[in-house]
């Protein structure tokens, strides 16, 4: 079986989408396209089934995942293999900015444990945007958010979101404070949530609307440095993944707010991979993370 029609399989598997898996290896969908139906010929089965408006796989096509994984692994670990001695250029990772605290430093440093002298280069960014330069080869990597039913990836970590707010200090003149005095029952709620592509964000809102309960947006960032600097001084409250809680932070436990959904962290690769960083690497270093943080 031809490599390159193999990843074009995988990459419709990982995003559910023709139009995505043709923006990762660079063709037209009708390109996309015949290529699956090559793959039916070559297996003399059908792979996809109609699933509502959406296309699914068969059981066949299940299988022929495993396999596919499996081969384009195999065929980007003999590469690698052969071209250890080369100079690369660095290996792009992107990486959501609150994850930027919790999750990248551990995965950098199992990077250049595999790979010691292979330099690194960082991009944060959402994970909407981070999956659009994936599509567009202008990262290697990226530690990504998806839904937990999702495909996409290699698992690092099952999370869920938490409300969360700055913590009362000595100076702050909130120690001691009546019940209905915490930020967390003020009337309008006020709000400091991250952009509104990110699945905490419209959740939270669409939460609080459906309780009938007032709330305040007084700030929106794709930056988890101000989001988390607003909480510290008191401005509001937040939304986000129990892993991005670092210090000064605390999750309000006992509330009446919202249930936030759980979610995936997971590390994902270009279709076309870094030289030094195709899949099976991926894979080794998302287990290896998963294994320490469980």
């Amino acid at each position: 079986m031809d490599i390159d029609v193999l990843r074009s399989f995988i990459a419709f598997v990982d995003t559910g989408s023709f139009t995505r898996a043709a923006k990762q290896t660079f063709r037209t969908q009708s390109a996309i396209s015949m290529q699956m139906k090559k793959l039916e010929v070559e297996t003399g089965h059908a792979l996809f089934i109609k699933e509502g408006r959406n296309l699914g796989l068969t059981e066949q096509g299940q299988h022929l995942v495993s396999y596919a994984r499996r081969l384009v692994s195999l065929h980007d670990e003999a590469l690698g293999h052969f071209s250890a001695h080369l100079q690369h250029p660095p290996l792009t990772i992107g990486c959501p900015d609150d994850y930027a605290e919790s999750i990248l430093p551990s995965i950098v440093a199992l990077v250049r444990e595999t790979l010691p002298h292979q330099s690194i280069r960082v991009v944060c960014d959402c994970s909407t945007q981070l999956r659009l330069m994936l599509d567009q080869g202008k990262i290697d990597v990226g530690i990504l958010t998806r839904a937990p039913d999702a495909e996409e990836g290699y698992l690092l970590k099952h999370d869920s979101g938490v409300w969360v707010k700055g913590e009362s200090t000595p100076t702050d003149g909130l120690i001691g404070t009546p019940i209905d005095s915490l930020i967390e029952n003020q009337t309008p709620l006020p709000l400091v949530l991250y952009e509104p592509d990110c699945k905490f964000h419209s959740t939270a809102i669409d939460g609080l609307e459906k309780q009938g309960r007032a709330y305040r947006l007084m700030c929106s960032s794709s930056s988890a440095t101000a989001i988390k600097g607003l909480l510290r001084k008191r401005q509001g409250i937040s939304a986000m993944a129990r892993s991005s809680v670092s210090y000064g932070l605390t999750i309000i436990e006992g509330s009446n707010l919202p249930s936030l959904p759980s979610v995936d962290i997971v590390l994902a690769v270009a279709p076309i991979p870094h030289p030094m960083f195709a899949s099976h690497l991926a894979a080794e270093i998302s287990q290896r993370f998963y294994q320490k943080n469980h």
